[in-house]
């Protein structure tokens, strides 16, 4: 691009301007000097990317004596990333490895991102391994590239990397802190409390709180929060007491959304209705929005009462959303309540029509009173919605390797092994006293072949190979991808129980920490 069309261009970015009027001006009589000053790449590119001449920005980019600023190779990666242009980001790409510039975290990410946009996984994961430092976007980016198309083992994996990552890196930052004795900074142990609740280490939490000198209503909300998430409700109750006891800081309406939650997940119903009529009283000036009415809705549902819910949700200030109409289905599934599960789950496919999981609760909720033909007209209609159901999976982490199980898997290098073991244990757990729950089997077939599903569950398939692949003692750590049935959370209790180990449940509701047959749930989630 010659100079005269480089002027047109900021003539164009900026066309009422004196200054540029005077440089055409002097331009015609004076050409040899202003070739002596090189414009402004992020003007020109922007002109040209505004205008959408993407192959004429990407010329100008290449043009010699050109100076490149990290925001120039930015707004080109974005304009490919609308124009999925994978060849001409890849130039892009090029160019900046060419100029030998060391990218800011930020392009990085959004190289990763274009490479996701234009389907190129594999060129996307290695500018994220090449990275030298990276951000929750960085790992964010890769994860949802591999969810968004289908590779749910790979995003796992990243998943529990980033968690590893964090981890490490949390306690080398927190190990530095300690040596150089830096001055109490109330953020900095806010951060902390927060990373290790978030990476399931509540000990190490709750000792970074309590030896803080001084606390904020973030920290207490940390805390709180964290012990929510993990379903530890009296732990939750008893925090909160000991913040209003204090009397030092306020709850706010975050505090109050996690004691609320966690009293429902603690099957302490009666507590967290008191504190919500508090709420309601203005007793800590924090009026109730929906998502506080919505934990209502859930510990009372949680604790079977059912219709209490329904009446609550009819006499709210707000309009009830999806995710509230849902709380209660699922409630209606746990406790059979077929009257209200159907109305809810009717109005729900109006609501969420291509939401899989609502089909699936509904047809559960029919199969748990033996309303066949309602399981299949459901199960025709999604069908013919091209509804999909999220089919049940559960990892095991083995010497830093993701092993994947889905139901009755055939698949596993050793899964003659596992289906042995398997039937071992289901002959030693029932002498033990272990009762099969044929209720969690949601299909029309005798008791024999119920017995037989339950026991090809991918969680218990996990489990086994982690019970054959281990060393006597070693702590056994599953994910699922799905709520975990009651005959699953059953047998990982007997596992704990005869084999003496520590096992790690993560369902898509909370952490399940087994010690000894004991479950930090108290057996409610």
């Amino acid at each position: 691009m010659n100079l005269l069309r480089k002027l047109n261009c900021l003539f164009h970015y900026y066309p009422k301007s004196a200054p540029f009027s005077s440089l055409i001006s002097s331009f015609t009589t004076h050409q040899l000097t202003l070739t002596t000053f090189p414009p402004d790449s992020q003007i020109i590119l922007t002109t040209l990317c505004s205008n959408g001449q993407l192959k004429e920005a990407l010329i100008e980019m290449a043009a010699p004596g050109l100076e490149m600023k990290f925001e120039s190779y930015d707004m080109l990666l974005n304009a490919c990333i609308k124009k999925r242009a994978f060849r001409e980001g890849q130039r892009v790409h090029a160019h900046m490895i060419k100029t030998r510039y060391l990218a800011p975290v930020y392009l990085r990410n959004r190289l990763i991102i274009f490479y996701s946009k234009c389907d190129r996984l594999r060129e996307a994961r290695n500018v994220l391994d090449e990275m030298p430092e990276k951000n929750v976007v960085s790992w964010t980016a890769m994860i949802s590239a591999y969810s968004q198309r289908g590779f749910a083992t790979e995003a796992l994996d990243l998943f529990l990397e980033m968690l590893r990552s964090a981890l490490d890196l949390g306690k080398q930052v927190h190990n530095h802190v300690l040596r150089c004795k830096l001055p109490f900074y109330v953020v900095l142990q806010n951060s902390l409390i927060d990373m290790y609740s978030k990476c399931g280490n509540l000990i190490y939490s709750r000792r970074i709180f309590d030896n803080m000198p001084e606390r904020t209503v973030i920290s207490w909300n940390a805390m709180l929060v964290g012990y929510s998430k993990h379903g530890m409700g009296r732990e939750v109750v008893e925090l909160y007491k000991l913040m209003r006891n204090e009397n030092k800081i306020k709850p706010d309406s975050v505090t109050l959304l996690g004691v609320l939650s966690g009293c429902s997940h603690g099957g302490m119903e009666n507590v967290g209705l008191e504190i919500f009529e508090e709420m309601v009283n203005g007793k800590d000036g924090v009026e109730p929005d929906i998502e506080h009415y919505g934990c209502v809705v859930d510990l009372l549902g949680r604790a079977g009462r059912v219709e209490e819910a329904f009446e609550f949700i009819k006499k709210m200030p707000f309009e009830p959303t999806a995710a509230l109409w849902g709380s209660l289905l699922g409630a209606c599934r746990v406790h059979s309540n077929i009257d209200i599960g159907e109305f809810v789950g009717h109005r729900l496919l109006e609501i969420e029509p291509e939401n899989a999981g609502n089909y699936v609760i509904l047809s559960n909720l029919y199969a748990s009173t033996g309303r066949w033909e309602d399981v299949r007209m459901v199960r025709d209609l999604m069908l013919k919605k091209a509804v999909k159901k999220e089919p049940g999976k559960s990892w095991i982490e083995l010497d830093q390797t993701h092993h994947s199980f889905h139901a009755s898997d055939r698949s596993h290098p050793r899964r003659e092994e596992v289906f042995a073991k398997m039937k071992e244990l289901s002959i030693k757990f029932k002498e033990a006293g272990y009762v099969p729950d044929l209720s969690c089997v949601l299909h029309d077939v005798d008791e024999e072949q119920k017995e037989k599903i339950l026991l090809g569950h991918s969680e218990k398939l996990a489990l086994t190979f982690g019970l054959i692949s281990t060393s006597d003692r070693a702590p056994l750590r599953v994910i699922k991808n799905l709520r975990i049935c009651v005959d699953c959370h059953n047998f990982a209790k007997f596992v704990s129980k005869i084999y003496m180990r520590e096992v790690y449940l993560r369902d898509k509701n909370r952490f399940h920490h087994i010690s000894m047959g004991v479950c930090s749930c108290g057996d409610y989630w």
